[in-house]
């Protein structure tokens, strides 16, 4: 049995699945809180949103070469992307990193962490039907249908009578939106591409070009940031470590497994989100209704993963 296929044997498993597509939603959901944590120790809370792009960058070319090295080291040889594989590094820089987190840290600015975390579960959405269209084997079910409306359910119930502020801002709630379909495209496409390539690799070089990609939009707009003390080292460590390890562990679920049931896991984000905004920025979150949400998107994902389905 050569190496994919022991990959393919341990990601597709039920436990495994569960245990890894956990820790990345974990992983995610702190980002909310971590990114206002960093707005402040950056002191760009009030800045522009080319300040913000140039911090997005400088997290993401980080995250990629931590993803690179350790998958230099791991191989105990350099490895680098081949000329095969430019097109999915580049769409996914593209989709996944530059267009993603330009919508992403601009909503943010508009945003609570608690509500941008609810709206930017509508990608969950996003995934399990671009799936559909695009992958000839991740076909809608009734299952899907079902763990979706659970799940999206569940965060509407963390959003109720929650004293998170109403209405509607392009800048604000449309563009998280437009976030929250980029990470769902960007599953499409690393599915497409991941075939034949290690997830290491697509994920570190598109992370790696993605970044610079934001640096240099950030710049051209005038962006800048300063380094103001050992706080900004640790908050743009954390940002970059989480990012590497979410990515790549992501890339590896999504390459083994159908697209469709692994963004039911999706739901969990908004949850870790909710309750991390709650605990590290003092936002409302405290109560039954978290705990309610929880329990909805896990029985959504219990029936599209751990049912048998009837085709």
């Amino acid at each position: 049995m050569d190496r994919e296929q022991k990959e393919r044997a341990f990601y597709t498993k039920k436990a495994v699945i569960l245990i890894i597509a956990v820790i990345a939603m974990a992983l995610w959901g702190s980002a909310f809180p971590a990114i206002k944590i960093g707005y402040e120790v950056f002191r760009i809370t009030d800045g522009t949103a080319a300040d913000k792009l140039v911090f997005a960058g400088v997290r993401f070319i980080l995250a990629g070469l931590l993803v690179t090295a350790y998958n230099c080291a791991a191989s105990r040889s350099l490895v680098l992307p081949q000329k095969k594989d430019a097109r999915g590094i580049i769409l996914l820089a593209l989709v996944q990193t530059w267009l993603e987190y330009i919508f992403f840290y601009i909503s943010l600015t508009h945003l609570s962490g608690v509500k941008g975390s609810i709206i930017n579960a509508m990608g969950n959405f996003f995934a399990v039907i671009l799936a559909a269209i695009f992958l000839k084997n991740d076909k809608m079910t009734l299952a899907k249908v079902a763990g979706c409306a659970l799940g999206f359910a569940g965060i509407v119930i963390c959003n109720l009578g929650g004293g998170i502020e109403s209405g509607f801002s392009l800048m604000g709630e449309g563009f998280m939106m437009l976030a929250a379909f980029c990470f769902a495209m960007g599953g499409v496409i690393t599915k497409i591409y991941a075939q034949g390539t290690e997830p290491a690799v697509l994920t570190g070089s598109q992370l790696a070009l993605g970044g610079v990609m934001l640096c240099v939009t950030g710049a051209a707009f005038g962006g800048r940031i300063a380094f103001y003390g050992m706080g900004c080292v640790w908050s743009m460590a954390y940002l970059a470590v989480l990012s590497a390890l979410a990515f790549t562990l992501w890339a590896k679920l999504i390459k083994y497994n159908p697209v469709g049931k692994i963004s039911l896991f999706g739901f969990l984000n908004p949850v870790f989100g909710v309750i991390l905004s709650g605990i590290f920025l003092g936002e409302n979150f405290f109560d039954i209704r978290p705990v309610a949400a929880l329990v909805m998107v896990c029985v959504g994902i219990y029936i599209v993963n751990y049912r048998k389905e009837s085709q």
